[in-house]
């Protein structure tokens, strides 16, 4: 493996300006909607701390935009879709068709979505996977597009994709690799610690520390810290981890594959110190910097696509 670095992307600036390290996330966008949900929460926590903890922790869950938002955005026709028990809810899988004709499958690609996204995001990646030999395959989260629940998270997320991962598997499909978006790659880099037995991994906008999340979430609605903390110790205690385990300290020196992580500078969604951070803690793992993509034109930019398709392509 080569050393860590950082790689300009050939049609972006490298330019060295802070202005990435100082982002701070603009998920929760102002409107009509977050200043009923800050005064719902802020009135509860006061007059009914645990039923504030409690509504808090659902809200942290839910993912927005809701999912039905998208679903008349699937991957389109070509893409044949199947839909697995996961937990208590479900998710979905989605094989393009043209490939299932052939004697023999080719190398599977599983490709993940981030928070509040859908499997059609993916798809210019698909594509261009498609055309490099490869067999992409979307996966689509609990409470996302069209799989069933309402509530989900990094933990969940990471459950979800090494089951998918061990499905593929015994259906005679070999993980050659696995690529993630946003959230969906925080959850990835934790299922490659635990063992995912991918030969690849590339983290597109990851975000470092769901704990730090939390403080902008409760910042956003007006929680105490007390209500924060409280928030922070029912995700812990249901989802049987701690927060700091989630972070690229604790999950990256687990981390065997080869690594490509892609980030933006001016991602105001999720800082580029957090690839950074995931850079320092891989092994070997290159990061490249774009300039002016933001969190999500990089899934669909030309040269971030055809640099990741490279990056897979190789034996």
């Amino acid at each position: 493996m080569t050393a860590p670095s950082t790689s300009p992307l050939p049609a972006a600036s490298a330019s060295t300006s802070a202005a990435g390290h100082a982002a701070q996330s603009n998920y929760y966008r102002p409107g009509r909607l977050m200043r009923a949900l800050r005064f719902g929460l802020t009135t509860s926590q006061r007059l009914w701390p645990a039923l504030g903890v409690r509504a808090a922790y659902r809200l942290f869950g839910t993912p927005l935009p809701p999912k039905w938002i998208y679903r008349g955005q699937g991957p389109g026709a070509e893409w044949r879709r199947e839909g697995w028990a996961f937990e208590h809810a479900s998710v979905g899988i989605y094989h393009l068709a043209a490939q299932d004709s052939g004697a023999e499958s080719p190398p599977v690609v599983l490709l993940v979505h981030g928070w509040g996204g859908h499997a059609g995001q993916m798809l210019p990646l698909a594509q261009a996977l498609a055309a490099a030999g490869l067999r992409p395959v979307l996966l689509e989260l609990p409470a996302h597009g069209r799989s069933a629940g309402t509530l989900s998270n990094s933990a969940q997320f990471a459950r979800a994709i090494a089951y998918v991962a061990a499905r593929l598997a015994a259906d005679g499909h070999a993980l050659r690799a696995a690529v993630a978006h946003s959230l969906g790659a925080n959850g990835l880099a934790l299922a490659a610690a635990r063992g995912l037995p991918a030969e690849r991994l590339v983290l597109l906008a990851p975000p470092a520390s769901p704990r730090e999340y939390t403080r902008y979430f409760a910042h956003t609605f007006g929680l105490s810290e007390a209500t924060r903390l409280a928030m922070q110790r029912l995700f812990e205690a249901r989802e049987g981890v701690l927060m700091p385990q989630l972070e690229p300290a604790a999950v990256g020196p687990r981390i065997a594959q080869p690594t490509l992580i892609v980030h933006d500078r001016e991602d105001r969604v999720n800082r580029f110190a957090d690839a950074e951070a995931y850079r320092d803690a891989i092994a070997g793992a290159r990061l490249v910097a774009t300039q002016g993509l933001g969190h999500r034109r990089i899934l669909k930019e030309q040269e971030v696509v055809a640099q990741v398709a490279r990056f897979l392509a190789q034996p």
